[in-house]
């Protein structure tokens, strides 16, 4: 299993639609509200690097109201 945490800027606005797809989104594990340079904190799931690049790249950046992300690809040591 490969962990993320995706940081998000929302357009001001629209956070509440984008929050609810995010929300919506497979392989998203919670969603976060902070303030700060950024709006959320996403953890997100997934089998494979692939598909966490997936979700990351073909949904989360393609919802209206996403401005920004950044993402920390977790690992263990």
């Amino acid at each position: 299993m490969v962990r993320g945490f995706i940081l998000l800027q929302l357009v001001p606005g629209l956070e509440k639609e984008a929050l609810n797809q995010i929300r919506m989104t497979e392989g998203i594990a919670e969603v976060t509200l902070v303030f700060g340079r950024w709006d959320a904190v996403v953890a997100v799931e997934a089998k494979t690097i692939n598909r966490l690049t997936n979700t990351i790249m073909k949904q989360l950046r393609g919802i209206q109201g996403v401005s920004q992300s950044e993402t920390l690809v977790a690992t263990d040591y």
